[in-house]
Parts: structure tokens; sequence; C-alpha cells
């Protein structure tokens, strides 16, 4: 289409010529009276607006009408340029920006520190409290005789509970983007999106479990040396089985907290990743220590129960394939997004080998109860933030994978804290949330008995220097990838929340494996630990 530019085509004799302008605006005018007045050269007519269509009636002073015809594209065409555009196309077609050629964007939408503070407080409350009570499942499962004969689940554990970064934030992430571009407003390509979204994180989910039971096993078997093939198939059964049903428990409730957001005008991006891990890392933990327990006991009797188990969801996966292609907007994701999950499933197993070896050690029992909760408010806020700068790029119709890409400077921590643009504003406002939440936290741990830590003063200065250490570094890492990924041609919905919750888990896990380590070597220690 081209940009700013007019002609004129004449029908069959007897019809008015057709003036198209490449805006699609309509305006009637008509030709000068003579043909000396007409100018000959293309793009020098005198166009004159008028509120009214001359009367016809008088066929000898007819005079032809020039008519714009309407060359908007329709809205299905357009809906399918932009989600080939926000799934990170690197088509050519794709590389012209002009504004004539597509709609004016949404504007973004206008909120206050207040406003977003409002919106985000209860969700991440109730991710937080959600965090707790998986913390409060790790610190009792962890005494459980698979935990204890088969160590290597705890590899498992967070490699299974960042599914919700890797898969059910991504996917919250993307819906809310469709959102709010306007890629859900009409039932049929509502129920496309859903139904490609979920095919997709089947896909992914078998794949991610059964790649993490891998690493677990190489995790498990260097540093002893022991391999145990019953062990391994153990592993990946409950791996598979675990991230298949909870992704579609998870994906399920995504989409209805993401419809339901739009319904009653609340920005799905604030609400919809943090209540994807208040059941996320409790629904994950549960499945995984109630299916691996079931399945080491069938090892004592049936030797085929758990390769039954894996080939069962391997077989699954073709139809999910087929699914997720026939939809345009995860087909490109079905190709082409595999490198981050994959590589931060790699990152958040590093967290569980320090998981694995700091919990066996009997004098750092205390830290498992924590564990989850760090590692959650770390994911969900900067998951929050992610979503919301992915989606400002998408609202604000700024280019993707330029073809030159001017060269920026990689953003400070001041301008990514205290500048004045909406993210900046937003970054406080999470930020400023990490202390108060997790002393609710803490105190809530506290008061159900959980754990086998005493809170002291120490301990509470240590842990909240660690969480706050942990949010600061994702929060700027996030403002830093988010947009260095959108230069490139790289869509942050799909890319970015990976990598950066996989980050949170392998951060919050040292950091609180650290504290731990120098809270016992100052005298900091309790006389219950492990009991």
């Amino acid at each position: 289409m081209s940009t700013g530019t007019e002609r004129i085509e004449m029908k069959k004799e007897g019809a008015p010529p057709a003036f198209h302008h490449s805006n699609g605006s309509v305006h009637p005018v008509i030709l000068p009276d003579s043909p000396e007045e007409v100018p000959q050269t293309p793009g020098e007519y005198e166009l004159t607006e008028m509120t009214s269509i001359p009367d016809r009636g008088d066929q000898d002073n007819e005079r032809p009408d020039m008519v714009v015809l309407d060359c908007r594209a329709n809205a299905k065409g357009q809906r399918e340029e932009d989600a080939l555009l926000e799934n990170a196309s690197q088509s050519n077609e794709s590389d012209d920006t002009s504004t004539d050629q597509s709609p004016v964007p949404p504007a973004p939408l206008k909120e206050t520190s207040f406003s977003i503070g409002l919106q985000v407080l209860f969700p991440f409350l109730l991710a937080g409290f959600g965090t707790v009570a998986a913390g409060m499942v790790l610190d009792i499962v962890q005494h459980w005789t698979v935990f204890t004969e088969v160590t290597e689940v705890f590899i498992l554990v967070p490699a299974l509970l960042g599914l919700k970064g890797n898969l059910e934030m991504t996917l919250a992430s993307r819906l809310s983007t469709a959102a709010n571009i306007g890629q859900m407003d009409t039932a049929k390509d509502m129920w496309k999106m859903i139904m490609g979204n979920l095919a997709l994180i089947q896909v992914q989910a078998t794949v991610v479990g059964f790649l993490a039971s891998i690493a677990a096993v190489i995790f498990g078997w260097i540093p002893e040396g022991n391999f145990k093939i019953g062990h391994a198939v153990l592993l990946c059964a409950s791996s598979v089985a675990t991230a298949f049903i909870a992704s579609l428990l998870l994906g399920l409730i995504m989409i209805g907290v993401i419809i339901a957001s739009r319904k009653v005008g609340i920005n799905p991006d604030n609400v919809a990743t943090p209540i994807a891990a208040s059941l996320g890392d409790l629904i994950t933990l549960a499945l995984l220590a109630g299916i691996s327990t079931g399945l080491y006991k069938e090892l004592e009797f049936n030797d085929y129960a758990n390769p039954m188990v894996c080939a069962f969801f391997v077989a699954l996966t073709p139809i999910w394939v087929l699914i997720a292609r026939r939809i345009p907007s995860t087909r490109e994701v079905l190709y082409s997004g595999w490198e981050p999950v994959i590589i931060a499933m790699a990152i958040s197993s590093v967290g569980g080998l320090i998981l694995d070896k700091t919990v066996s050690n009997p004098n750092f029992a205390g830290m498992a109860v924590f564990t989850p909760v760090i590692n959650g408010v770390g994911g969900n806020l900067v998951a929050v933030q992610a979503s919301r700068i992915s989606t400002y790029l998408h609202m604000n119709a700024l280019p993707i994978a330029e073809p030159n890409p001017a060269p920026r400077k990689c953003p400070t921590p001041w301008s990514s804290f205290f500048g004045s643009g909406v993210n900046s504003r937003s970054a406080r406002v999470l930020f400023l949330l990490v202390a108060p939440g997790h002393l609710v936290f803490l105190y809530t741990i506290n008061s159900m008995q959980g754990g086998h830590t005493t809170l002291t003063s120490v301990f509470i200065a240590f842990y909240l220097a660690a969480a706050l250490l942990q949010v600061v570094i994702l929060l700027y890492l996030a403002d830093w990838m988010v947009n260095w990924m959108w230069r490139r041609g790289m869509d942050p919905d799909n890319f970015s929340i990976p990598y950066l919750t996989a980050l949170g888990d392998l951060l919050g896990t040292g950091f609180l494996a650290l504290c731990f380590h120098i809270l016992w070597l100052i005298g900091d220690r309790d006389t219950d630990v492990g009991d």
C-alpha cells in the first residue's frame, strides 16, 4: 500500500472516476467544468470537499463525480496481521511501519501509581499466600520417603514450579496483550486464541517436563556417580505428568481471569500473572508430591507403571501440535518459542540443585518453607513488570525489529526506577510492595508454626535484604531485556518472562541459601532445626 499518495481510475464508460486515497477516507469532490482546467500532471488535482452530493436529475448539466472508495483492510485481515506482528514474525512484508497502513493504535491506559498499586496489591497478596501454602507443603513433604530416598525430586521442584513463569505467566502475558489490543473482542477470535494457546502450553509442558527430568537425573548423578534406572524413569513419569496436569488446570484458570478482567475494566496485566502464581506453586507442588509418591510405591509391585505414564503423555503431544499449528497466533511460537522455555528450565534446575544440596543438610532443613515464597514473590513482581512493558510497546505501535535499530544505551538503575515514564512508576510501586509483603508472609508462616526456623530480628533482616536485592536485580533486568528483545524482533511476551522468572528462582534460592549459611556461621541457629 502506498503512503500519502492518490490515484484516479476511470471505470467503464459512463461511470464516474474513482479517487483512491491511501488512508481510505471518503470525500465526495467535483471535477472542473472544462478540460482545460484539469491539470495533466498526476497528483495535482484540486479537491473540494462537499457536504452533499449534487442532484443528478439534470443530465445535461451533469458533471462526473469523483468518489473515494474505502480501502481499509477488513477487521479479520488486520487482526491476522497484528497477530503475526505480535508473535515476532520476521517477514519482510511487515516491515512497512507507515501510520497509513493500519488503524490508529489504542491509547495506552492512563494509570497513576495509586491505581497500579491498588490493582496489583490484591493479586500480589493472593499469590503470596499461595506461595506460603506451597512452602508449607514443601516443608512437610521434604520428609516423605520419596524425597528422602530419591533426593533428585528436589531438583525438579524449582523447574516445575518455574513452569508458571515459562508457560502460564507467558500465556497470561500473551493473552493480556491480545485482549488489550483488541484481538479477543469477538467470540470467534477469542476462542481461536484460547484453543491455540491451550494446545501450545500442553506441548511445551510435556517437553519441558521430560527435559527437566533428564536435567534432574544428570545433576543428581554427576556429584554422586550413582545412576538407578528405576529412579530415572520415576523422575520422568512424575515430571511429565505433573507438568501436563498443572499446565492444563492453570491455563484454564488464566483464561477465565483475563476474560473476567476485561469485563470489569481491570488491566489484565496487573492481575493475571500474580493469580497464575497464586495457585501455580501450590497445585504444582501438591501434584508433584502426590504423583511421585504414588509412582514410587508402584516401583515395588509394577515395573511397567512408570514407563506407561511417560508413554501416555508423550503420545498426546502430536494432537496438541496439530491444534496449535492451525491457529496463526500460536504457530510462530510453536516453531520459535522453545529456546527461552528450555534455557529457563535449565536455569531453574541449577536453582534446584542448590535447593537439593542445602535442604538435604539437616542444619538447613528450615530453608524449604521459605524457598517457594522468596522465589514466587520475585517471579510474580517481575512478570507483572515485563508484561506491562511489553503491552506498552504493543499499544504504542512501536516498530518491532526495526531494519536499522538505533543504538540505545543500556538503561541505568536511575532511569529504570526514578524515570518519569509509566514503566518506571510501576517499577517503584512493585519494589515498594516487597518488604511489607514478605513481612506479612513471614508472620503468616510463623503463626501457622511452619518451618524449622525461629523468626529472629537477625534472620528477618538477612531475609529481607536477600528479597529486596533479588527484586531490584529482576526489575532492572526486565527493563533492559524487554526493550532489547523488542528491538531485535523477539516478542517479549514469549521470550522475556521465562528468562526472568528462572533467574528469579536462581537468585532467590542462591541468596536464601547464602543467608542460612551466614546465619549458621554467626551463631543465629535453632536447636530444633530439622525436627
